[in-house]
């Protein structure tokens, strides 16, 4: 059925289901998963960032999950290397791989690449020192006059993606949004793109419930053992972030997961709004789980035929 190399890529918002899904296509295509998301690369995080547990992690292979520190940051331009790479080797004895995961700019690195982005590291100094000293609104707010598109998309709380935006932007006069997927590298395997929805009423259950799960499991504790090495950027991390507030000013835990679920909810619809811009996505609505394997499974048929 299969007669060129396959990467079927299952995107889709936070808490829509993807873990779930992606290990029963692989066990039905007996094909190994690729994570890609950019928290889930870090061995320091586990509860935070939701990563597969033991039992799955025993069911299907899984590659890029724990494999780097967070004392090193790790770019979408360093992700798309490693993966191509692995996929030249994999592809040898291997007809069709799963990549998967919510972190559109490491998904569009390795579906169509990234263009070279400058680099200044005088202007990035500047707007760290602009940061710490008048706070993250007026770095939010500078990155919005630049390049209002790539601002709907940001994580607007991550100040380091906001000063990385900037200094493309003031670099090159251009803006950093017209530096991605510019132009697609050419791949040697085929992609079959399918983008995971839900009814946003059933996201933000699904989201609420996750979170809960999240403290039950020792999110609190995980976060509160980090605590002395937020100031790495893979930490900058809705669960995270909100905890560490909590920890250093003392405020109510209710209020502080409160937090978490609301941010996490816009870090949703953000990762929504990046999925929205390519067309190449088939989408799937995943309230029952059966129902959308069967057309994910007869979509990826068809598109191999």
């Amino acid at each position: 059925m299969i007669k060129k190399p396959t990467l079927i890529v299952i995107a889709g918002p936070t808490a829509v289901g993807k873990t779930s899904m992606c290990i029963e296509l692989a066990k039905h295509f007996n094909c190994s998963i690729i994570s890609c998301d950019s928290r889930q690369f870090y061995r320091e995080l586990n509860i935070g960032v939701a990563k597969p547990n033991d039992n799955e992690l025993s069911e299907v292979k899984h590659h890029f999950i724990g494999q780097k520190s967070i004392e090193n940051l790790y770019s979408a331009g360093e992700f798309e290397v490693d993966v191509i790479n692995f996929l030249k080797h994999y592809f040898k004895s291997n007809d069709l791989i799963i990549m998967t995961g919510g972190s559109g700019m490491y998904i569009d690195a390795v579906c169509s690449g990234l263009d070279e982005i400058p680099r200044d590291e005088k202007v990035r100094e500047e707007l760290n020192t602009q940061y710490e000293k008048y706070g993250l609104e007026y770095i939010q707010e500078k990155l919005n006059q630049l390049d209002p598109t790539h601002y709907q998309s940001v994580d607007i709380k991550n100040p380091q993606r906001i000063i990385r935006a900037i200094e493309v932007c003031l670099t090159t006069n251009k803006p950093y949004s017209s530096f991605l997927n510019r132009s697609s590298k050419k791949r040697p395997f085929k992609i079959v793109k399918i983008l995971l929805h839900l009814p946003k009423n059933k996201l933000h259950y699904n989201i609420e419930k996750k979170c809960e799960i999240m403290i039950k499991k020792g999110l609190i504790e995980e976060a509160e053992s980090l605590l002395s090495k937020k100031h790495y950027n893979a930490l900058n991390t809705v669960g995270y972030k909100e905890l560490f507030d909590h920890f250093e000013t003392n405020t109510n835990m209710e209020e502080a997961v409160n937090k978490i679920i609301s941010n996490t909810k816009k870090y949703a619809k953000r990762q929504m709004t990046w999925f929205k811009k390519d067309d190449d996505y088939y989408w799937i609505n995943n309230e029952d789980l059966n129902v959308a394997k069967s057309k994910i499974i007869s979509h990826i048929q068809s598109s191999m035929s």
